[in-house]
Parts: C-alpha cells; sequence; structure tokens
C-alpha cells in the first residue's frame, strides 16, 4: 500500500514537472526605445522615480547619471551638484498582451534633460533641453543660473524609496 502511495506521487510530480512546450519566451518592447540624436542614453542610467498619469495614459521615469543618483538618494534638496544630469523619459501607455489589466509602455513623447554645470561665481548653471517627435527632435532649450519652470519641477523630484 505504501509503495502504490510513492509510485502515485512520483508519477504526478513527474508528470506535474513536465514540459509541454507551452513556455513563454521573452520579447523586448522595441516600441519603447529612444530614437533620434539625444546627448545621452537615459536608459543606460539608473532609476530616480517613476509616476503614471492614468488620465493622458502615460507613464514616466525620471533618470539620473552617476553623481544625480548619488545626490539624490542622500539629499532631500533639490540643489543638484554640478556634473549631475536628469533625464525624464515619458512613453504613452498600451495594454500588455500577456498580463490582463496591465499597462506598458508604447511610444516614446518625449524626452527632458536638466544639466547642472558651472555658472559665475561657483554657483551652479542649469541647461534644460526638451525632445519630441519620432525621431526625437530638440524642440526647447533654456540655459541660465535659474532653472526654467520645466527644470526646477524635474529637480524637485524626490528619489523613490528602495530596499
Amino acid at each position: 500500500m505504501k509503495m502504490a502511495c510513492v509510485l502515485t506521487i512520483v508519477l504526478f510530480a513527474t508528470v506535474g514537472c513536465n514540459d509541454n512546450g507551452s513556455h513563454v519566451t521573452a520579447e523586448l518592447n522595441e516600441n519603447a526605445s529612444l530614437s533620434g540624436n539625444l546627448p545621452y542614453n537615459p536608459l543606460q542610467w539608473r532609476v530616480i522615480t517613476t509616476a503614471i498619469n492614468k488620465q493622458d495614459s502615460t507613464m514616466y521615469t525620471l533618470y539620473g547619471n552617476d553623481v544625480a543618483i548619488q545626490y539624490a538618494r542622500t539629499n532631500s534638496q533639490n540643489d543638484y551638484p554640478v556634473g549631475a544630469v536628469l533625464a525624464l523619459v515619458m512613453w504613452r501607455q498600451r495594454d500588455d498582451s500577456r498580463w490582463f489589466g496591465a499597462k506598458i509602455p508604447d511610444r516614446v513623447k518625449s524626452v527632458e534633460f536638466v544639466t547642472v554645470g558651472p555658472g559665475e561665481d561657483r554657483r551652479p548653471s542649469y541647461s534644460y533641453q526638451d525632445y519630441e517627435g519620432a525621431p526625437l527632435k530638440k524642440t526647447a532649450a533654456h540655459e541660465g543660473l535659474v532653472p526654467n519652470e520645466r527644470a526646477a519641477y524635474l529637480l524637485s523630484q524626490r528619489a523613490a524609496v528602495m530596499p
């Protein structure tokens, strides 16, 4: 009797673990890639924070270079040091065909950069650039000792708490 139970369990375990060819293959989301003449590739940087706007079906990720990441994770102010570069990538969303109800990035809507450089009298200088379209093209730029409204908004984003 014991032997029959053991054989039954082994049989079910073997059949349950059988690969019948129904596996999911990984796909690269080509729609979400960046195209155009950008000064940096922010997708190679680390994430500072992310958000979703359900009203206009967009999602964004704020990336930072090493200087920006170090500052964002250790400070709560928005006075980034010289050498920091932030990039906000905004995507339109689409339904995920693999997970009911989920949304994933679709086409890139815009990429914005804020660069903190050396200014006069040891004060930082701010450069803001906005890229839109397909391929991405520069549509706006601003430089000065004071960040413009959009650059100030990006600099004010707090880093997400990560384990």
